[in-house]
């Protein structure tokens, strides 16, 4: 689970404006980082601009997943990564747009012109701290504990699945042994019964 880019974009101009955007490219190679990041950059605002008003879509694009949600604003959020579970992505989307549309007045982003215009400094936090998907959303955070309880479930269930199968098996050798004991019974009494002293 990986994000890779967050950034808002001013959807109502063609193109549409990349107003403030945060990159993490440590997965990528140094000599390759610029393309990539020109590439999100590229991807983030057609996708931007094919999201109506109050819309929301994942675009799947090779290994990477494009989450856009457009506010009737005229502003969209997107969100790139990679193996991020939708509903926390969207999740991340929510509360981003809601903080930047509380922190930004519409006449700084109507007044943009070109490419990061906007100062945002909270969107390198959003970055950090929502790479862990659990973090973005609650019911991400109760599913993988469902998981877990799971996984601690199973392996209980199997150890007293381990713990019958024993039991089956001392009950078997028990009444193996308790048949091979009044076999023995038997035995001794005839052998002892032509002995008899007086």
């Amino acid at each position: 689970m990986k994000l890779y880019y967050v950034g808002v974009l001013d959807n109502t101009k063609q193109p549409a404006l990349q107003l403030c955007a945060a990159h993490e490219l440590s997965d990528f190679s140094r000599f390759t980082r610029t393309e990539y990041g020109n590439f999100m950059t590229m991807i983030s605002k057609t996708v931007a601009e094919r999201t109506g008003a109050g819309q929301r879509q994942s675009v799947e694009e090779q290994d990477y997943v494009v989450h856009c949600y457009a506010r009737s604003e005229g502003v969209a959020g997107v969100v790139i990564t990679k193996d991020y579970p939708h509903l926390a992505a969207h999740s991340v989307l929510s509360k981003l747009m809601d903080q930047f549309l509380s922190e930004v007045p519409l006449a700084t982003i109507q007044a943009a012109t070109q490419d990061g215009d906007v100062s945002f400094p909270a969107l390198q936090n959003y970055l950090n701290d929502f790479q862990d998907a659990n973090q973005a959303s609650s019911i991400a955070k109760i599913q993988q504990e469902l998981d877990d309880t799971k996984i601690v479930l199973h392996k209980a269930i199997d150890s007293v699945l381990q713990r019958g199968e024993k039991l089956d098996d001392l009950v078997a050798k028990s009444s193996d042994l308790s048949s091979q004991s009044k076999m023995f019974y038997k035995s001794a009494k005839k052998q002892n019964s032509c002995c008899i002293l007086m």
